[in-house]
């Protein structure tokens, strides 16, 4: 009998085909397997997929306040008025009545010219006219009797009006050897010292009214329309003092290398303590509207770029609002355009966009579960 060794060295082809058989063999029950696996391991997948978790996100309640809103500038102060006084006369100075930094009335003597011989010449003068005031009655009295021409007459009266504008001149002369303060206010330079001469014309004092005190600044042409006169004005000295003011002055012309027209707010300085030059801020009040008061923080931003808060909806998704800007303070940020009462995303916006459902949580459950 022939051995089953000897019967494959005899027929090698034999073996190939059992080799073969048993390859396919194994590759017809892998085949099998997973076809028989496939809807099992689709039922496990479906039945444990599990959406994406939603976002937990902390709300705070606003409401909506009355907000004036204002147009800030910057300016500067500067005296109501600012006059330099110089002689109308010549002569010396005899005596100089204040100083320097002084307050005066107005009408309150300021320096004193020496008179020289100008109540002698007055004097003078005066006589003169009482003899042309004579010669002209008598040449009016003879002209009515028909005993003097016309020319001596015409003469006569002409004398009269010489001798009367003399006095007057001399009257004056003798008057601006004194002078006066023209209105209230504080003297800011003294261009003499006594003994000087001063020939007509020669400045002699400055002075300067600061009440009221103006503050002086620029509105662009776009705010200009909203410019008004007796404007209420909020007034700021970066000495710390501020005051309410009114607008006094609009510019009709705007200046062409700026585009900007010229203000003036004045506010009440009445001991003249406030002085000129002082930088300033002025917020002039515009309208009042409805805003809420919330921090930079909750500011945020949509896919266009617009700038507005997230807002919590009644079903629980972010709306984007977008808001205009009433008023900017130190501590936070004045939005109008909202509703009367709204729900704002303060903590996690920046994790959320419009359309998404959220968990909300209010401040006071943040607080209870971190005490927990």
């Amino acid at each position: 009998m022939i051995s089953i060794k000897e019967l494959f060295q005899r027929k090698p082809w034999i073996l190939s085909a059992f080799i073969l058989l048993g390859i396919g063999l194994w590759l017809f029950s892998g085949h099998q397997s997973t076809t028989s696996d496939t809807p099992v391991s689709t039922t496990h997948s479906t039945d444990n997929a599990t959406a994406p978790p939603l976002a937990k996100v902390v709300i705070e309640q606003f409401t909506v306040q009355p907000v004036t809103r204002t147009l800030s500038l910057y300016g500067r102060t500067a005296p109501n008025r600012k006059a330099t006084l110089g002689a109308e006369v010549a002569g010396k100075v005899e005596n100089l009545l204040v100083r320097k930094g002084q307050q005066v009335k107005a009408g309150q003597p300021l320096i004193q010219l020496d008179k020289a011989d100008r109540e002698l010449q007055l004097a003078r003068a005066k006589a003169l006219l009482k003899v042309r005031n004579q010669e002209f009655n008598a040449s009016k009295s003879l002209k009515n009797r028909g005993l003097q021409g016309e020319v001596a007459f015409s003469q006569a009266e002409a004398n009269l009006i010489e001798a009367k504008a003399q006095v007057r001149g001399l009257e004056l002369a003798l008057g601006n050897t004194e002078i006066y303060a023209p209105f209230d206010g504080i003297i800011e330079l003294l261009y003499i010292e006594k003994g000087d001469y001063l020939g007509v014309g020669d400045p002699i004092i400055s002075i300067v009214d600061l009440d009221p005190l103006v503050i002086s600044a620029d509105v662009s042409e776009r705010h200009i329309d909203k410019i008004y006169k007796s404007q209420p004005a909020e007034v700021s000295l970066v000495t710390g003092f501020s005051t309410t003011g009114q607008l006094s002055f609009r510019g009709a012309v705007a200046n062409e290398s700026t585009n900007t027209y010229p203000i003036e707010v004045e506010i009440s300085n009445p001991e003249m303590r406030l002085t000129a030059g002082t930088s300033a801020n002025l917020d002039l009040i515009l309208a009042t509207e409805p805003a809420i008061k919330i921090t930079p923080s909750m500011l945020a931003l949509d896919e266009a770029g617009n700038l507005g808060i997230k807002t919590l909806a009644k079903d629980d998704k972010v709306h984007f609002v977008p808001i205009s800007i009433v008023n900017v303070e130190p501590d936070g940020v004045w939005l109008g355009g909202t509703e009367k009462t709204v729900d704002i995303i303060t903590t996690g916006q920046g994790f959320v966009r419009d359309g998404d459902t959220v968990i909300p949580v209010r401040p006071n459950s943040v607080q209870e579960s971190g005490s927990e």
